[in-house]
């Protein structure tokens, strides 16, 4: 406890926050002294404000200024408990020399793993024997050098990179145009009232994305019985009945494994918590990654529910780039029954958080009129996706009308 409380402190200092904050054990100390994690968090909000109104610069925060961060963003917090632990802080000293040598034990630690984690792809033929030599070069770095990989300035590649080289496609062609594919790195959110058809769109779409992926889909559902979610997949991917489905099994099932390559991996648990995503994704390295309901991953806990929300956003994105493009589902709330066009204002149990984190966001909406059963409403109220070479600008934003085959498990475009 005694250095965390000591890092703490050292990185009240702006240039010290800017430097090390990014490598804190965070997660570690959630779990072991949740009310410092939750002292660490407020670091962020201190230090984007870098000026007084008057002009006065903030390179140093001091401990009240931490005190008045924590019981603004925590009220309901144990203060008792949280004035010991900045009392403690007072009293803490910080040696710069320990510091930086903490750290960059850190840094190595988190290059050792990406080794490893290399190697063992390797190993199990699950990435090119051309990587040993990155691998290699890795190895006989000097243990004090820190690598600086800097994005290119090559406008060449980023129009490559961003536009040229497509990623993941979606079966509606109105979204390709609109959003364009997803590539790793992207994380974005659809939601919906209850019984509008999230499921189907996840496996109208997904089913399309599996004959492209280079990898598994792995699919953490903690909504739906996993053997409905399955069916409907399979329906789906071959755009038949149920009926149809069962009537030829052999058949179908021939065909689904030629169509999808069996990618698609669903785990269907409600209990389903960030450290067994962080283990899957790990031992499987997805091609993508979805989320039914998002909001319901356990692992994650706050004083107020918005942050603890925005916690598992915060850390849905990470995933997305350290592993592969992720596509979460959350319900609409009660400002969105019987509404064509949902806006962000309509995600349920958020105030911004949520939609912060997310690069696009696609609400389905559904009027309660009877001649309009099968048509959807979609509309993409935020888009941050570069697109594709088809892409349409005019539709970024757009909104537009869709059917739902709730026969065949698929959307399909007017």
């Amino acid at each position: 406890m005694q250095l965390y409380l000591a890092i703490l402190k050292a990185l009240l200092n702006k240039a010290n926050y800017e430097r090390y904050f990014q490598t804190v054990p965070l997660q570690f100390i959630k779990e072991n002294y949740p009310e410092i994690a939750k002292l660490f968090q407020c670091l962020p909000l201190l230090h984007e404000v870098e000026a007084s109104p008057s002009g006065e610069v903030f390179p140093q925060r001091s401990i009240p200024d931490l005190q008045l961060c924590y019981h603004t963003n925590y009220p309901a917090s144990r203060s008792s408990e949280v004035d010991q632990i900045l009392q403690d802080l007072e009293s803490t000293e910080v040696s710069t020399d320990i510091l930086s040598e903490y750290f960059e034990r850190l840094q190595q630690r988190e290059r050792a793993t990406r080794i490893a984690k290399a190697a063992l792809m390797v190993s199990e033929g699950l990435a090119p024997e051309s990587s040993l030599a990155d691998i290699e070069t890795q190895l006989v770095r000097p243990p004090t050098e820190i690598a600086t990989d800097f994005v290119t300035t090559n406008l060449h590649e980023l129009y490559e990179h961003e536009v040229v080289q497509q990623g993941l496609r979606w079966r509606l062609d109105s979204l390709n145009k609109a959003l364009g594919s997803l590539r790793k790195g992207d994380f974005g959110f659809v939601f919906a009232r209850p019984e509008t058809g999230k499921t189907t769109f996840l496996a109208s779409e997904i089913s399309h994305m599996a004959a492209q992926a280079q990898g598994p889909i792995l699919w953490f559902n903690n909504e739906e019985q996993g053997s409905k979610v399955i069916t409907r997949c399979y329906q789906a991917a071959l755009g038949v009945s149920r009926t149809q489905l069962l009537a030829d099994r052999d058949g179908n099932y021939r065909r689904y494994l030629e169509s999808t390559g069996d990618r698609i991996k669903i785990v269907a648990s409600p209990a389903t918590s960030r450290k067994d995503v962080e283990r899957m994704c790990r031992q499987y390295n997805p091609a993508l990654l979805i989320f039914d309901q998002i909001d319901k991953i356990k692992g994650f806990s706050d004083d107020r529910n918005d942050l603890e929300l925005t916690a598992i956003y915060e850390w849905v994105r990470e995933l997305a780039k350290e592993f592969a493009p992720a596509i979460g589902i959350c319900q609409a709330g009660n400002s969105g029954d019987g509404k064509r066009w949902l806006t962000m204002s309509d995600v349920n149990n958020s105030k911004t958080g949520k939609q912060g984190e997310a690069d696009w966001i696609l609400g389905i909406g559904k009027t309660l009129d009877d001649s309009q059963e099968f048509v959807r409403f979609l509309h993409l109220s935020k888009n941050k996706l570069g697109g594709d070479m088809d892409t349409d600008e005019e539709m970024r934003h757009g909104k537009w009308e869709v059917k739902i085959r709730p026969d065949i498990a698929r959307y399909e475009d007017y």
